[in-house]
């Protein structure tokens, strides 16, 4: 074997063995199908719905189950108001396995689990925080929780061998295994997954009722705050029921201040008006800063806004161009107004880039709309 063989070998070798079973052939369960397989470990789907069983298979998540198969690992990827019932259900129908669930709500099934008496000596709840607006077996990808966190929730009666085997799921998946108790992890995903979902959706509402008029002059500020409003309804009714307290915690904060700028913008010349909506939109500006970016640094870019051409190569060639120059780019974000013939690129850099990156860029052609830092 060549030395860049050997190497693309080590790379993709699974850290998992034996059969993982994937009770849930949706877009989470589909995807860790997929991630899996990707690595030769052999992965079972089983399903409710027939259909969804059958088009998850077809597409390559997994194979059907047989009646001698004994997996070490059951992956629950359902529905979360069924979530506790099917992990009493896999418990008791494979001894000799570890069971996680994928839920994004962790203390609730567990807190049922524990009502209804079960062991939960085998059972270690865990959540990938990855997902699409789309679900189904059918927008399932491989590549779906790479670089993402995936929270392992462990506890006293945990084994360390067991612990072991939902970290390397998450490993051979290309996630980042992070323990966390149930508590934490809802109260973390109330604030950064289950509220934004609701103020997109709110937000989003009022697109409903807008004229035509004002749709068309819809950008990217509009565009990215609603992005995640398309997600399926019947899905978060469950979700948000059974995260309840904490959301309404942050939905009660949120709406205070709310109230706030709302009031200050009544009288907007009254005193200390314009400095409670300054105040408001400041913090906003320390909250970004504090979100995690590449590679979870908390480092802050330059944005360098460049018009590109509504043809063919033209997106690919202005990356070349950045790698002629040695810049590297830390993130891009794309904006295409309705019926212009370009769009608009903004590219995030290394403060030391930006010159470089500006001056080089129009000496090759290229139009520079400016920095969004200036």
């Amino acid at each position: 074997m060549s030395e860049t063989a050997g190497a693309r070998a080590t790379q993709v070798a699974a850290r998992l063995s034996g059969t993982v079973r994937i009770v849930g052939a949706g877009l989470l369960g589909s995807s860790i199908g997929h991630a899996l397989r990707a690595k030769g470990v052999d992965v079972v789907l089983a399903d409710a719905s027939p259909s969804q069983l059958r088009l998850a298979i077809d597409y390559g998540a997994g194979r059907a189950e047989q009646a001698d198969d004994q997996p070490a690992l059951v992956v629950v990827a359902v529905p979360p108001d069924v979530t506790a019932d099917v992990i009493q259900a896999e418990l008791l129908a494979h001894p000799d396995a570890v069971v996680t669930d994928v839920a994004s709500v962790k203390l609730q099934p567990f807190d049922e689990l524990r009502r209804r008496g079960i062991d939960l000596t085998r059972y270690i709840g865990s959540h990938p925080l990855a997902g699409r607006e789309r679900g189904g077996a059918i927008s399932a990808r491989a590549d779906l929780f790479i670089g993402r966190p995936w929270v392992v929730c462990r506890d006293g009666e945990t084994r360390a061998s067991d612990l072991a085997l939902v970290e390397a799921l998450a490993l051979d998946v290309g996630a980042m295994p992070l323990e966390m108790t149930p508590q934490e992890h809802d109260r973390a995903v109330a604030l950064t997954s289950h509220v934004p979902q609701v103020v997109a959706s709110l937000l989003a509402g009022r697109l409903a009722e807008a004229d035509e008029g004002s749709l068309r002059l819809a950008g990217q500020g509009v565009r990215d705050t609603t992005r995640i409003a398309a997600s399926a309804p019947e899905l978060w009714v469950q979700i948000l029921g059974a995260n309840a307290e904490p959301v309404v915690d942050v939905l009660d904060a949120l709406a205070d201040d709310l109230r706030d700028v709302a009031e200050a913008l009544r009288t907007p010349d009254a005193p200390g008006a314009r400095r409670a909506v300054a105040d408001a939109i400041r913090h906003g500006n320390e909250g970004v800063e504090r979100l995690p970016g590449k590679h979870g640094q908390n480092r802050r870019f330059e944005t360098l806004v460049v018009m590109v051409d509504d043809t063919p190569g033209q997106l690919g060639r202005l990356f070349g161009e950045l790698g002629e120059l040695g810049v590297n780019v830390e993130d891009l974000r794309l904006e295409h107004s309705p019926g212009a013939q370009f769009g608009l690129a903004e590219i995030s850099v290394a403060p030391a880039a930006l010159r470089g990156a500006t001056d080089g860029l129009q000496e090759r052609g290229w139009r520079i709309a400016g920095n969004t830092n200036d």
